[in-house]
């Protein structure tokens, strides 16, 4: 090619330069304050076990028994599909991919429980049980059996169970550091928080801690529970969740919403407390507003209806799981929890069925736009962004293999992560 022609403009180059130089704090707050997705696996799911009732062998159980609900309530994959109204295709590859999942990873995300769940005893007690579980999750990391994701829920930073919560969490923190180091996958949770404040004082007392163990500065990071009224809209007319994000200052792994905690703190009535109920649909529309482009994630709650008793009441409260998870997922909600072994099947079957039935008109749109073949849909970067997140979240749950993804994509995990904006 010749020399490049010569366009005619009006402004100066300083005139650039001065505009860059203006918004030059602008951009660097962005580049802090958004940073996009972290890259890294998010689990489908978050399940609590009281600090007293987890073993070494809770993972194993919950996952026994839930295929042993799937033995007795759906024995196949025909069964499956009729109680959860999965379409004919998608039965089998549901169904066999469920069961695998269950014996090989049935829980994703594992949170020992000193709160809600575990309830005030005598502080010998929760030092006692504080430090099984550290020495527990170092066992289980050292042996092979830990869940990718696994670590305790605190008690709040409420004055009434302040230093009860610090000490609990100083124990199991100290239990890790003494056996080994903090693992990979560990994560806290700071319950029912209601002050940007008491985000402020969950990172001092990490820091503290760093600086005791001789650990890298914020090392640890937390999850926040938003299950207060004023976690959504503070006392000032402002939406406190953001502030909240701000205080974590790079901390805050996830948010997580609290059903019936912030249901009855608007005054639900306790047969209304639902993931569906109206007050919910606005509490997380504000988290997931306020979170967007942060990396910081989002999880949904769960449901109290338990899927035991007789197969039609398993059954009813099956397909009641299965359409809320269902729910959250197209509200791009892609972590909940769950409360009994008997929920996980429905939350496997739930997921895979939304990233496999979606597979095949996902990866056609990705290719095209990579491509540039155009189609009857005109994708944006945004949206390639989206379709990308899409298939690994697929990938990283087991609903999806890399194989099938690379045969209908022509795109390598690699790929994928760089239209995504991971890593």
């Amino acid at each position: 090619m010749g020399q490049q022609e010569t366009v005619a403009t009006s402004l100066a180059h300083t005139v650039r330069e001065g505009i860059g130089a203006s918004l030059a704090e602008v951009d660097a707050d962005l580049a802090r304050r958004y940073p996009g997705d972290p890259g890294t696996r998010q689990p489908v799911h978050t399940v609590y076990v009281p600090g007293d009732a987890f073993t070494a062998d809770t993972v194993r159980s919950w996952g026994d028994q839930a295929l042993a609900a799937l033995d007795e309530h759906a024995p196949d994959a025909e069964a499956l599909a009729g109680i959860l109204g999965i379409p004919e295709h998608l039965a089998v590859p549901v169904h066999d991919r469920v069961r695998a999942k269950l014996r090989r990873e049935p829980i994703e995300d594992l949170r020992i429980d000193f709160e809600d769940g575990y309830g005030p005893r005598p502080d010998a007690e929760e030092d006692e049980a504080a430090a099984r579980a550290a020495a527990l999750v170092a066992a289980a990391h050292r042996d092979g059996t830990a869940v990718p994701y696994m670590g305790i829920r605190m008690k709040c930073m409420e004055a009434a169970v302040r230093d009860r919560g610090i000490r609990t969490l100083d124990i199991f923190l100290t239990g890790l550091m003494d056996a080994g180091g903090l693992p990979e996958g560990l994560v806290l949770t700071l319950p029912k928080v209601t002050y940007a404040e008491q985000v402020t004082a969950m990172v001092r007392l990490l820091e503290e801690f760093e600086k005791a163990r001789g650990l890298e500065s914020g090392r640890i990071g937390f999850e926040i529970q938003i299950e207060t009224t004023q976690s959504i809209l503070g006392a000032d007319g402002r939406a406190t969740v953001a502030r909240m994000i701000e205080a974590a200052e790079g901390r805050a792994t996830s948010l997580h919403y609290g059903t019936f905690d912030y249901s009855a703190s608007c005054g639900v009535s306790a047969a209304h407390q639902s993931l569906d109920h109206p007050v919910a649909d606005h509490a997380k529309a504000v988290i997931q507003v306020a979170a967007a482009g942060t990396g910081v994630r989002l999880s949904d709650g769960s449901t109290n209806v338990l899927p035991v008793g007789a197969t039609t009441q398993v059954h009813d409260a099956w397909q009641l799981h299965h359409g809320l998870v269902r729910r959250s997922l197209a509200r791009a909600y892609y972590q909940g929890w769950d409360m009994h072994p008997g929920h996980l099947p429905t939350r496997y079957a739930a997921v895979y069925a939304f990233y496999r039935e979606g597979l095949e008109q996902a990866a056609a749109r990705l290719a095209a736009y990579v491509a540039k073949a155009g189609g009857d849909i005109a994708d944006e970067p945004a949206t390639a962004k989206a379709l990308s997140g899409y298939l690994l979240r697929g990938l990283d749950c087991g609903a999806v293999d890399t194989a099938e993804v690379a045969r209908l994509t022509g795109m390598t995990r690699a790929d994928l992560d760089g239209l995504a904006g991971r890593g």
